[in-house]
């Protein structure tokens, strides 16, 4: 068993695809802020493309961890000198693999928030990338607002404080950056929101005006946020991944990443200081990413809630499971065919028609062994980003809502924390205790979970809404998750 890291490459280079560049010949260009199974299967893996070409050798990535838990990934990173296995599943079985390098460094913010500062700082560094999750930007679902009372906010604002925010991080970088004359970097998002760029740029400007109105100003004004729609599926690594990562490799990789064949970046063209050439590796560059990012949210993003948590309740725990049972494929596709696409606009080169096919396709890859746990996770960050947007536009034009009403009601339901068989679920959200103790008393009232008016907004005043709701949450309490899946694709 050979061990991954940089001396070994070449070893491994006899059985194995790795890096065809000089790594110590690298030049770090980007910041990349939550380093996680999907930034390595995505935007690391682009750059990789591109160094494999000759191209972008002074663009390579310097990861940055924010939080306590992500001790464990610099570990590894330092461990194997940034340097991870990428595997591919395709459907027929296929298995391809290969080594990602370009990732040259990791810094973990808890340990030394001054060396990410001044890394960002660096006028080597012009694009500060981000995957820190759809909650991670700290603005209230319902109105848009930026969270100015958030604890770690708060404490890092005070003057002399050790920053322990990703906002903190960059608007100080930034603001070192404006004193110095030097330009300020691109903050390029990549987490999966309707307007990610955009959404950047609020928060980002909301926290800098609290530190200082002018900065603010110049934040909103002269910093980059493009926006972009990133898509690939990527399963958290578990312990049967690294196993058949050293069986079938003979590589010793602790934390390898599994993704599906398929990927996807449209990328806003706007930078300040430049960029590497992403389009010479398959990104689709345009003046406006909206269409496709709102049919990525609408379509992917929300039929994967659609599935979730009636899958967990009917029993799957894998979601190519559920995606093969023809029921949920009926359901998923109707959701897309007769909710979610009369919300969206043409989308330019893609036949949507198309592209939902190969959405329940993609979910039933059974080889990526994607979890429902997963999906059903984070849930008060997802539906209000992902579906309820299809709910009010469908309210507003009179177009139909019992689907999308009845996935907001599974997702009640599954808020129960049991299952049909009776089974205690695990219920992950950062609103888990507010959200179960709601379930808990929906059988005495049934509209207890939507009266939660931080996560669903007005949708309680609707009638429409409520009484679409109120039914599919009656049906899955009396009869179950597949009955009222019948119902609905009946």
């Amino acid at each position: 068993m050979t061990e991954l890291n940089a001396t070994t490459l070449a070893e491994l280079g006899k059985t194995l695809p790795v890096p065809r560049y000089d790594r110590s010949r690298l030049h770090t260009g980007i910041v990349h802020i939550g380093v996680g199974g999907f930034h390595r299967a995505h935007q690391a893996m682009y750059l990789d493309r591109l160094m494999n070409e000759g191209k972008a050798h002074e663009w390579a990535i310097c990861g940055v961890g924010v939080l306590p838990g992500d001790r464990r990934m610099k570990e590894v990173m330092d461990a194997q000198n940034g340097l991870y296995t990428l595997v591919v599943k395709s459907p027929d079985g296929d298995w391809d693999a290969r080594v990602i390098g370009s990732i040259v460094e990791f810094l973990l913010a808890p340990d030394n928030p001054e060396a990410v500062v001044e890394k960002m700082a660096d006028p080597a560094t012009r694009i500060v990338s981000l995957t820190i999750t759809e909650g991670g930007y700290n603005f209230n679902a319902v109105t848009g607002a930026f969270d100015a009372t958030h604890p770690d906010v708060v404490a890092d604002l005070r003057p002399g404080a050790v920053l322990r925010t990703t906002f903190g991080l960059v608007v100080e970088a930034l603001a070192r950056r404006r004193q110095r004359g030097l330009p300020p970097f691109t903050v390029m998002s990549c987490d999966n929101i309707q307007g990610n760029g955009d959404a950047a740029r609020r928060s980002f400007a909301a926290y800098a005006a609290l530190r200082d109105r002018e900065l603010g100003e110049w934040v909103s004004r002269d910093v980059r946020f493009p926006n972009c729609m990133v898509d690939r599926i990527t399963p958290v690594t578990t312990d049967d991944d690294r196993a058949e990562v050293a069986r079938r490799l003979g590589v010793d990789d602790r934390w390898p990443v599994v993704c599906e064949p398929f990927t996807q970046w449209v990328l806003e063209e706007s930078f300040t200081g430049g960029r590497p050439p992403f389009e010479d590796a398959g990104v689709q560059l345009v003046a406006d990413v909206e269409p496709y990012e709102l049919m990525k949210l609408r379509l992917l993003n929300a039929s994967h809630q659609g599935l979730c948590y009636f899958a967990w309740l009917a029993g799957y725990r894998l979601v190519h499971d559920a995606a093969q049972d023809p029921l949920f494929a009926r359901f998923l596709l109707a959701y897309m065919d007769n909710e979610a696409t009369p919300t969206l606009e043409p989308v330019p080169g893609i036949d949507l028609y198309q592209y939902k096919r190969q959405l329940i396709e993609r979910f039933s890859n059974a080889q990526v062994r994607d979890t429902v746990a997963r999906l059903c996770a984070e849930s008060s960050d997802r539906i209000p980003k992902w579906l309820l947007p299809v709910v009010r536009h469908n309210l507003s034009t009179g177009g139909e809502i019992h689907r999308s009403a009845a996935v907001v009601a599974s997702w009640a339901r599954y808020a129960e924390a049991v299952d049909e068989q009776g089974r205690p679920i695990e219920v992950v959200d950062r609103l888990a205790p507010v959200l179960t103790e709601a379930a808990a008393r929906q059988h005495d009232d049934p509209l207890a979970f939507l009266r939660n008016r931080k996560v669903f907004g007005d949708l309680m005043d609707d009638e429409r809404f409520v009484s679409a709701y109120r039914s599919a949450l009656a049906s899955l309490h009396a009869k179950g998750a597949r009955a009222t899946l019948e119902e609905l694709t009946q």
